[in-house]
């Protein structure tokens, strides 16, 4: 079941590279994506929440985040709806439609790293966005740095 899902949503981001460049010359719509939620990692589980904005001017129908870690994830994952599986050490989610100046349905998954860790550097950032461009990439890449401690570490 977890390859149906990559597959789908590989070919959901594959089919926005392909309209993506369909069109030379022409101009995309603009659009500033930001992520910013929270992250904690107890006994090698991690657990993410995080909420996709928009910030406009023109919607979005459509967006996928990737979040990537240092470490490689424990093979097998339970994963939303959603959220796939693209490499030993990367997750994709979709964020659905995000509308202009609006907030996103909340994101929240949790990953297992495949070997004891004290620390993981997670990062975030925009793979697809929907075909807009964003002039504004500072603010759709964290970083974050999450210790083995239960503490709750903000984005």
């Amino acid at each position: 079941m977890r390859v149906v899902r990559v597959l789908r949503v590989g070919a959901v981001v594959g089919t926005a590279f392909a309209v993506m460049g369909a069109a030379p010359g022409a101009s995309a719509p603009e659009a500033d994506l930001s992520y910013h939620g929270s992250v904690a990692m107890t006994a090698g589980r991690i657990d993410v929440r995080f909420t996709p904005r928009n910030h406009g001017p023109s919607a979005v129908p459509d967006a996928t985040v990737r979040l990537r870690w240092s470490k490689p994830l424990a093979d097998r994952q339970t994963l939303p709806v959603g959220c796939a599986r693209s490499g030993e050490r990367v997750v994709v989610c979709r964020t659905g439609a995000l509308a202009a100046d609006e907030v996103g349905e909340r994101i929240e998954l949790r990953v297992r790293l495949r070997d004891a860790s004290s620390e993981v550097l997670l990062e975030l950032d925009t793979v697809w966005g929907g075909g807009a461009v964003d002039g504004n990439r500072a603010n759709d890449q964290q970083r974050v740095l999450v210790l083995d401690t239960g503490d709750t570490y903000y984005f």
